[in-house]
């Protein structure tokens, strides 16, 4: 007897993807699909968190490692998110900067998938993301020493309250200091790929492969080619 599915089958009616109506560089076509996802989670309310990023490195011992973070930014040189450097991502990247990321919207039947390399990014860059934050999510980044273990909720939550006191909300964006180990990446891609959801599961599947260097917009850089499903 066959195993009953794990959830109802249903058909995939992503919007056709055709190479000859895409951009001659990814940067536009990735620019492009972001901005509908992050406009129909306004619209419509079912792409939640469309800025959603699953990062993917390698541990020590070759392992693969995945963790959903959120993407930062999104620039001709690469999309970007910030975390603890001390971190597990943090160590994995210090030691191996072999990254892949999928930005995914099930709603839409869409992904992009980037693979690449990862590449600190400068401080300056990573205090001017840092003071856009909330005051209690400036907190959150000293309280926790991300990844490592914990003895409850409890102690996190007394850390949280002993740095608010001492940081106290003064409405500007300087009254928490960043973070010693806080920063953070960039993924300069070597790969870009779209993903359409079609029925039958013969989906689209269309890649910007590395070809030279330049940035994500720069068209020389890239050579385009469908892949089968």
């Amino acid at each position: 007897m066959a195993p009953d599915p794990l959830a109802p089958r249903i058909s995939y009616t992503g919007d056709a993807v055709d190479i000859g109506g895409l951009a001659d560089n990814p940067y536009a076509v990735a620019s492009a699909w972001i901005d509908a996802a992050v406009a129909r989670a306004a619209e419509r309310g079912d792409v939640p968190e469309p800025t959603a990023m699953a990062v993917a490195t390698v541990d020590a011992v070759g392992l693969p490692d995945v963790r959903t973070v959120l993407m930062r930014f999104l620039t001709p040189e690469g999309p970007g998110f910030v975390t603890n450097l001390d971190s597990a991502k943090g160590r994995q990247l210090a030691a191996n900067p072999g990254v892949a990321a999928t930005l995914t919207w099930p709603a839409m039947f869409r992904a992009i998938r980037f693979r690449g390399r990862a590449v600190e990014l400068p401080d300056e860059l990573v205090r001017d993301y840092f003071v856009t934050r909330p005051w209690g999510s400036r907190i959150s980044a000293w309280a926790s020493e991300q990844s490592a273990p914990i003895a409850s909720r409890s102690a996190l939550e007394a850390r949280s309250a002993e740095l608010a006191a001492r940081w106290p909300d003064t409405g500007s964006p300087d009254d928490v200091p960043v973070p010693t180990r806080w920063g953070g990446y960039r993924i300069v891609p070597e790969e870009v790929e779209f993903w359409a959801g079609r029925p039958d599961r013969l989906h689209d599947r269309i890649v910007y492969a590395r070809v030279a260097e330049g940035s994500l917009a720069d068209a020389a850089a890239w050579a385009i080619s469908r892949r089968q499903p």
